[in-house]
């Protein structure tokens, strides 16, 4: 089996974050990019992305798949089936803290930055002509990872950014940068 033949680190990365946020008492939060095979409501999708809840407390009947994530959970009061394809999900992170893992973006969304409409198939899935199957599946194996730090560390120089300090407690939330 050769790495393209692989199956996507997308679904068992999902799942460890998952599993590590739960063990450690944090709330695990998923960041998903919007399309017509995502089912969220669509009246909390802000600007193409919704972030989602995944906690035990937050859901029921979670499934974390190969392919999809799905639950039940409460939207305003009233009970919703979420169904979210792994390969939408663009970042996982505890909410208390922000760590968390951050995933290129869908296939579909690369092909159209780069200036060219991504295609279809009879599915509605987007369609790689070969010469791009090979970057999505080399885009699908690029993770980004996010890294907290803390309060007390020193610059020592580096290039990794920091990320802003916190005011007044208020909660993490990811930024997505182009």
């Amino acid at each position: 089996m050769t790495a393209q033949e692989s199956t996507s680190t997308r679904p068992y990365l999902i799942r460890a974050l998952y599993e590590w946020c739960t063990d450690n008492g944090l709330t695990p939060y998923v960041a998903v990019r919007v399309d017509d095979s995502v089912q969220v409501p669509r009246e909390y999708v802000k600007d193409g992305e919704i972030v989602l809840n995944i906690s035990f407390d937050a859901t029921s009947a979670l499934q974390l798949g190969n392919e999809f994530i799905e639950f039940k959970a409460r939207f305003g009061g009233k009970p919703r089936e979420i169904l979210v394809p792994v390969g939408r999900v663009i970042a996982i992170y505890a909410r208390e803290n922000g760590q968390g893992m951050a995933f290129p973006p869908p296939v579909d969304l690369l092909s159209s930055a780069e200036g060219a409409p991504a295609a279809l198939s009879s599915a509605g899935a987007p369609a790689a002509a070969p010469a791009e199957e090979a970057s999505a599946a080399a885009a699908e194996d690029r993770v980004v990872q996010l890294v907290g730090v803390e309060d007390g560390h020193k610059d020592d120089g580096g290039d990794a950014p920091r990320p802003p300090p916190a005011q007044g407690g208020a909660r993490p939330s990811l930024k997505r940068v182009k």
